[in-house]
């Protein structure tokens, strides 16, 4: 959450444009000595967490290289860290860091579980505010048009909490998107673009659960400004955007020709312009974003793994000279990478953020498994994310895998592939990054495209173990299409994954199966989702999904 009103402060727009490319330049120039900034971000964790329980547990005055803090500390994920974060929570300090932390930032993780991430002061100054500033250079600098009036962003991923709820020590447990970090960390120009559109603060009351009346009181707003970018973080919720104006235009219209919200009084009525919003509807039957909005012109959200599947066709719904800008390679605990250009899909790995190690994706990860560093990396490679930093995380698993993409000045470019859990019903060991590009080969090989897509293991005819891939068409497919791809993609996963190969070949596994839903399938299983409570940030794209409940809800007609 941060305060609208700085971006009507005079000057806010100048000094904010000052920030963000200073940002940018100064990770540039980290560049130039990639492991001397690695080794000074070592330094410094270890340093200023000497002398906590951690610090002391693992002897960290005595680590001086990458090989003794490999020695003195395994490589750990959440569960391993939750017993000092929880007592940290629970009003203890100096625990893993030598910063109270100020807020705890949730996430759901890849169990469903809500994480609490402490998010120090230090951290905010040393890890996340410069790469968090720096990811906006591009979108400001080629579509400058988007800082010129308040109300030009659509900012989807901006939701302020009044009452934020708190762990025991008193500390607000919330998403990124929820935290005023000009009140929290001093940091007034951190407010983002689009948080000081008329929607950001909403003077209608909504219950804290009801994120979809949220979301259509902000496009009620919205449909009467000159919305020049859409910023979603998480694209699924990019996605939602077409399928929310259809399913509430009559009451959009009707409330803005009466000067309404909500159903209570707001502004002045406007007939004019539901005159116009009207027209589109008889005009085009299907009201997409791009008729409201003609001026848009960038997408701001993730651009890879199941997303890149179905992006290129959502675009279009935005308009045809839109472009779609990615959002950095992060997770709630940290960044890994953050465009500085205009690249579709990868960003530049933030040297002075975190201490990083990596491991082939084809392993598994064990407490004891060897890493990487990132002058090591290879180019067309996926890597499980291992990072360190001052906030008091160490040789944390994300839970994520990135692929190198190409390397710029001496650095990774890193884009986001995938999960780091398998599917592995029969020894395939498929991973989100090989049924990705698997899809991608067999949908371009018959110039097909579609809206999502999600799969799961299910007995065959014959009780053998087959993949069924539920999947929304962007356009209807003939049944000979459909045939032809499911062909293709069986070819595709045994070329990405040996074990799928192999457990074909060895007949543990049948041929795959295409389940084909209507268009609006996945993002009315989406929207039922958020319905239920969850923040839209956190209902992400899956792939995988072998929960039957979840699986029936998206394929049921």
């Amino acid at each position: 959450m941060n305060a609208p009103s700085v971006w009507h402060t005079p000057g806010h727009t100048g000094r904010y444009r000052e920030r963000v490319f200073a940002a940018r330049e100064r990770l540039a120039g980290e560049h130039a000595d990639l492991r001397g900034a690695q080794q000074r971000a070592l330094e410094d964790l270890l340093a200023f967490n000497a002398s906590t329980e951690f610090g002391r547990r693992h002897r960290f005055g005595a680590v001086r290289t990458m090989d003794d803090f490999r020695a003195a500390v395994a490589v750990r994920d959440y569960a391993d860290h939750a017993p000092l974060i929880e007592r940290t929570a629970a009003g203890e300090r100096n625990l893993l860091s030598a910063d109270a932390p100020e807020v705890y930032f949730t996430s759901s993780g890849s169990t469903g579980a809500r994480k609490k991430v402490p998010v120090t002061p230090r951290f905010m100054k040393t890890t996340f505010m410069p790469f968090y500033f720096a990811a906006w250079a591009p979108l400001i600098q080629h579509f400058p048009e988007v800082l010129e009036r308040p109300d030009a962003v659509l900012n989807l991923k901006h939701d302020p909490l009044s009452a934020p709820p708190t762990t025991a020590d008193g500390r607000p447990h919330v998403g990124a998107s929820q935290v005023d970090f000009g009140a929290r960390f001093g940091e007034p120009l951190a407010a983002e673009p689009g948080t000081g559109a008329p929607w950001a603060a909403l003077s209608v009351p909504t219950e804290p659960g009801d994120h979809p009346e949220r979301a259509y009181l902000r496009l009620r707003l919205a449909v009467q400004s000159d919305v020049r970018c859409l910023i979603g973080i998480n694209p699924a919720m990019v996605a939602a955007v077409p399928y929310q104006l259809n399913l509430w235009w009559p009451r959009i219209v009707k409330e803005v020709r009466d000067g309404t919200l909500g159903g209570l009084p707001h502004g002045v009525p406007d007939p004019g312009r539901a005159a116009e919003l009207e027209r589109l509807a008889e005009y085009f039957g299907t009201v997409r974003p791009a008729h409201v909005w003609p001026r848009l012109r960038a997408l701001f959200c993730w651009t890879t793994g199941v997303a890149s599947l179905y992006l290129p066709a959502l675009r279009e719904e935005f308009g045809t000279a839109v472009t779609v800008l990615p959002a950095p390679v992060a997770a709630s605990e940290g960044p890994v990478g953050v465009a500085l250009d205009r690249h579709a899909s990868a960003g530049s790995l933030v040297a002075s953020a975190s201490v990083y190690e990596f491991v082939p994706a084809d392993q598994d990860l064990a407490p004891d498994s060897a890493t990487l560093l990132p002058h090591e990396l290879e180019a067309g490679h996926d890597y499980h994310v291992i990072f360190s930093h001052v906030g008091g995380l160490y040789r944390y698993a994300v839970g994520d895998v990135v692929r190198v993409v190409d390397r710029v000045g001496g650095v990774p470019r890193v884009e986001y592939a995938g999960r780091g859990g398998r599917s592995d019903a029969v020894g395939e060991r498929l991973r989100d990054a090989q049924v990705v590009r698997a899809l991608h080969t067999a949908l371009g090989s018959g110039g097909l495209a579609l809206r999502n897509v999600a799969c799961r293991v299910e007995p065959a005819a014959d009780g053998t173990p087959h993949y069924v891939f539920a999947l929304a068409p962007h356009t209807p497919w003939h049944a000979t299409e459909a045939d032809r791809f499911t062909a293709a993609l069986d070819v595709s996963l045994a070329a990405e994954s040996d074990g799928y190969a192999k457990a074909r070949a060895a007949g543990r596994l049948r041929a795959p199966a295409v389940r084909l839903l209507d268009a609006e399938a996945f993002v009315r299983d989406w929207h039922g989702t958020v319905a239920t409570g969850v923040r839209p940030t956190q209902v992400k794209d899956r792939l995988f999904r072998q929960d039957d409940g979840h699986w029936d809800r998206l394929t049921r007609a």
